[in-house]
């Protein structure tokens, strides 16, 4: 069965415990650019450190927010009845149990209307999920950013349970654990990556799971741009499909962009456990939101086939590509409110996706108070019109920026007209194939609109064959990792095969 994809967040923050921006803005953020989501409060942190010296600060800022989530779940959950839109939106709770033992991790439960447990560990609770599941209910509890040092919050292999845990978050604004020499690396003031804490040291021990992406925003920002997504592959978009998506580990981890991927190896899709046969046949087809770079296969932990994209030059004008029209950049700290209007004239918009960005933070209690729902986006046939704000970025290498991807149908007179707070540009596709181009609102250090090369289909819609055989020896696991030319990347769940 071919199955349509949906993508989500389901580990994010708003200020029902110790975050910021209201619940509401969290699910009106998220109903942008998510199909379905679960906002999740702080709950507990059962081994919390003494409160003295200098973490009592932090100890004490923790169990507040721990008990304005007590004090407010009945509404909490109630809240998501608001908004869930079978079909079309879906939306449900969760928290979160902090461990220095055994590593943090998030709570769902697939009939959500029940009390807020805290257990004495992680251990108490995975014995709960096992009691939910003997009765006929079901639970799970997703590890996140699992490459810490156990001990510091990172994973703890030595009990791990992939019957409560059928997911592993390895994406996140912590960074990316797929390995020890992945991208984004870990940066947070918890400390660096561990290398024997990652989704490969997970799948060097035998373990079956999936794996996810979510941002772990704490500005009421479910899916801002690039600190993590999860994509399923589901049967519709309702509750119960997503969740048994997740529990079939039919799920795959993105940085940020919608990267399509369907990976199948002997038509089993991502997730599966297959029994042995000594010929495999790896089937991949991507469909991304930029420029292809390359395509690795990993076959137990090590990379068994590469693929590269071809030069991106076109001879002739491509019928069908994706431009990305960003805005932002200017001082940090100055915030720029902008109304954009993207028109194509002569040419047919057939998609669009917005990359909208939240309030970035790294230390959520140091952040003042501030507008959290500034964002909005229409399309209307050959027009896309956005609302939001920006202001510059933290760092030279951080990026704070606010964009919208269209893909186009066009040929060799297709424009692209910009009205950028009230100052107009226009571009010929032809020339976009070429070159990116920007613009300024102002003088130096002003905000800036760049329009980004158009990616021809070709170079981001593309599929993938492997034949391969096994040696009998061991059971074999199959996951794949994508980089875009824009630095966006997806990790798929693995395939395994069992060994003779």
């Amino acid at each position: 069965m071919k199955y349509p994809i949906f993508y989500g967040d389901i580990h994010n923050h708003c200020d029902r415990s110790y975050a910021h921006g209201s619940l509401d803005n969290a699910l009106q953020n998220a109903r942008l650019q998510l199909d379905f989501v679960s906002v999740t409060g702080h709950s507990s942190w059962p081994d919390i450190p003494e409160s003295s010296g200098r973490l009592g600060a932090l100890v004490e800022y923790h169990e507040r927010g721990f008990k304005k989530l007590e004090d407010g779940w009945n509404d909490f959950v109630n809240t998501f009845e608001r908004f869930n839109e079978p079909g079309r939106f879906i939306c449900f709770p969760s928290y979160e149990i902090h461990s220095m033992a055994d590593g943090d991790h998030t709570v769902y439960f697939k009939d959500y209307k029940r009390p807020l447990i805290k257990p004495d560990s992680i251990s108490e609770f995975r014995s709960i999920v096992h009691d939910v599941q003997a009765h006929g209910g079901d639970a799970m509890l997703t590890p996140h950013h699992i490459g810490y040092r156990q001990g510091y919050r990172g994973i703890n292999w030595n009990t791990f349970d992939e019957i409560v845990s059928p997911v592993v978050e390895i994406v996140s604004m912590h960074g990316c654990a797929e390995s020890d020499e992945s991208p984004m690396k870990y940066l947070h003031t918890m400390g660096p990556r561990n290398g024997s804490n990652t989704m490969q040291a997970g799948l060097a021990r035998g373990f079956h799971f999936g794996v996810i992406g979510s941002t772990d925003h704490h500005s009421a920002h479910p899916g801002s741009h690039g600190y993590g997504k999860v994509a399923v592959l589901a049967a519709s978009l309702t509750h119960a499909s997503i969740w048994e998506a997740l529990k079939s580990r039919r799920c795959y981890a993105l940085t940020g962009d919608r990267i399509a991927v369907d990976f199948t190896v002997n038509d089993s899709p991502m997730g599966s456990v297959i029994a042995y046969t000594p010929d495999r046949s790896v089937r991949l087809s991507v469909s991304g939101g930029d420029a292809i770079d390359f395509v690795e296969l990993i076959k137990n932990n090590r990379v068994h086939r590469r693929w590269d994209t071809p030069d991106g030059n076109e001879a002739t004008m491509p019928h069908r590509g994706k431009l990305t029209v960003e805005v932002g950049w200017g001082e940090t700290g100055i915030r720029t409110d902008w109304s954009l209007r993207v028109r194509v004239a002569g040419g047919n918009i057939v998609a669009v996706e917005p990359r909208f960005h939240g309030v970035d933070v790294l230390d959520p209690s140091q952040l003042h108070a501030r507008d959290y729902q500034f964002s909005d986006w229409s399309w209307d046939d050959d027009t896309v019109a956005v609302r939001t704000s920006s202001w510059g970025n933290l760092t030279a290498s951080t990026d704070s920026n606010q964009a919208v991807c269209l893909e186009i149908e066009g040929n060799a007179t297709t424009r692209v007209e910009i009205t950028a707070n009230g100052h107009r540009f226009e571009q010929n596709l032809t020339d976009l194939v070429q070159r990116s181009e920007s613009f300024y609102l102002d003088r130096f250090l002003s905000g800036a609109v760049h329009l980004h090369r158009f990616v021809p289909e070709r170079l981001y819609q593309r599929c993938y064959f492997e034949e391969d055989r096994g040696t009998g020896e061991r059971e074999d696991c199959y996951y794949v990792r994508i980089r875009q030319k824009n630095g966006q990347w997806a990790f798929t769940s693995p395939i395994w095969v069992k060994s003779c």
